[in-house]
């Protein structure tokens, strides 16, 4: 595989309609290695990796590759289709097919179970037949989504032998850090590109963001010394016309025009000077406000929104105490005792099938304090539950249903097109439900792969929230730095055990 591959984009602009672009203007050269690429949901990536792919065309500018014709292959997130590329890759007997399927622990007798595969088995087979081709551009679309820890092992080490142009977009953080050596953020209809994996990166955007916070203070600033010399300088300018006008009613009847000329002159003069001054401020004022422009605010969850949270009067939220545990007719634990506290922030991690979520839904049934007083967030919330939800917040009393919509705002939804929405996306319809068990003061939140269909900004605004909220938390979930931010102990299910640490 050629390592001189590349990817240049020049003045790439994109739009479905004549009326919103979507993509504008992006400049940007990407070299062999992996890169990431980020930004919020609805930004872009989505397309940006289908012009990258060539099923999209560049409304207009150009995207030039090196070698001129390449093969792209593009790994979508859907894990549905076995495809042509599959089956010759689990056919194939060449050394590079042999080490793939071995690398990514690829059973090739598996493929005559396709549709009973799990999502995970699915995704290796996916990448693995795209590298198997060797293409000079490979584009991923999630590719850790549904992968334990193993499987997950597995698929990296595969992606770091690739040598030729590689974009991944994902949420996985851990995944960003230990691959890519460059990042992409399309963000605001732009795409920027940063040295350095995302951690790096988004030190370089946010000091920008810095940059332009501070920009805007100082801007505001001159604006309101503009507007205070304008306020001024109008005084000054009606003090000398109010002036001029008493000394005229003033004047004694006898008064030559000789001996009034003067001093009349002078104060015409002088409320002249003041009014070209109050001219002179008003425009600076003008520039000083064009300069201010519109800047958004971001939004942040407030410590306010927990300041009269009352704790579970019970100490104890969950005990439980089984002989065994079953999902099915398939025992995943022996005898089990746990307990949870008020104040407990518990992570749940094992191999995919080990009895997490079959323990979290146990746990729900031995609670000590009333359901309502809970939050449970299943893996995916379903069309009925999410109406449910969105009529269960509208009902609210006005303060409570306030603070769950200040804090949807604050995790990037716009909280009254959230709720005129008949079915929202399943990342909004998360977001709400979170949001509504932490306005609503709820105990404890149990949370199963919270971060499921969030983005990056998303996850690290949920991260921001979650660090504040002073119940209860039960998380199950694989994305480790999610994790490690908003609990302390790590409940480890395996082997038909949970051993805490």
């Amino acid at each position: 595989m050629p390592s001189s591959s590349s990817v240049r984009a020049h003045r790439v602009c994109f739009s479905f309609t004549d009326v919103i672009p979507v993509l504008t203007d992006v400049e940007f050269h990407l070299a062999p290695g992996w890169t990431g690429l980020v930004g919020p949901n609805g930004a872009g990536k989505s397309t940006l990796l289908r012009l990258l792919s060539g099923e999209l065309t560049p409304t207009s500018g150009q995207l030039q590759f090196e070698p001129d014709s390449p093969l792209v292959c593009l790994c979508p997130q859907g894990v549905e289709e076995l495809t042509p590329d599959i089956t010759a890759f689990a056919d194939a007997w060449d050394a590079l097919a042999r080490r793939l399927q071995g690398q990514l622990g690829l059973d090739v007798t598996a493929l005559e179970r396709w549709p009973t595969l799990s999502p995970g088995e699915r995704k290796r087979w996916q990448v693995g037949a795209a590298l198997a081709r060797e293409p000079d551009v490979l584009l991923l679309d999630e590719p850790t989504n549904h992968l334990d820890a193993e499987a997950r092992a597995w698929l990296v080490a595969a992606l770091r032998r690739f040598r030729g142009v590689g974009v991944v977009v994902s949420h996985d953080r851990e995944l960003l850090e230990t691959l890519t050596q460059a990042t992409l953020r399309v963000h605001g209809g732009e795409a920027h590109l940063y040295p350095g994996a995302y951690s790096a990166a988004k030190g370089h955007w946010e000091a920008e963001r810095e940059a332009e916070v501070a920009a805007h203070q100082q801007s505001k600033a001159e604006r309101d010394r503009a507007a205070q010399l304008l306020d001024t300088a109008r005084r000054e300018h009606q003090g000398a016309t109010l002036s001029r006008s008493t000394g005229r009613r003033m004047r004694n009847k006898y008064d030559s025009d000789a001996r009034g000329l003067g001093p009349s002159t002078l104060a015409s003069w002088a409320e002249s000077r003041l009014g070209h001054q109050v001219t002179v401020k008003r425009r600076e004022l003008e520039r000083a406000e064009a300069a201010v422009g519109t800047f958004t605010v971001d939004k942040t969850v407030g410590r306010s929104v927990f300041v009269d949270y009352v704790r579970s009067p019970n100490p104890w939220i969950f005990t439980f105490d089984t002989p065994g545990l079953k999902a099915g007719d398939v025992e995943v634990l022996g005898p089990t005792r746990l307990d949870v506290d008020r104040e407990a922030r518990i992570r749940i991690e094992g191999p995919n099938g080990a009895g997490k979520t079959t323990l979290l839904k146990a746990l729900l049934k031995q609670s000590r304090v009333p359901r309502e007083k809970l939050l449970y967030l299943p893996q995916d919330l379903g069309a009925e539950e999410t109406r449910a939800l969105i009529d269960a917040v509208r009902e609210l009393p006005p303060e409570e249903r306030g603070r769950v919509m200040s804090l949807v705002a604050a995790l990037g939804v716009d909280p009254h097109r959230l709720l005129a929405s008949e079915q929202p996306s399943p990342g909004e319809a998360r977001k709400l439900a979170i949001a509504r068990g932490l306005g609503q003061h709820a105990w404890a939140l149990v949370l199963d792969e919270p971060t499921n269909h969030l983005d990056l900004p998303s996850i690290e605004r949920l991260e921001a929230a979650l660090h504040d909220y002073p119940g209860a938390l039960l998380l199950v979930t694989h994305d480790a730095p999610f994790a490690r931010s908003c609990t302390r102990t790590r409940w480890l299910v395996a082997n038909g055990r949970v051993v805490v640490e």
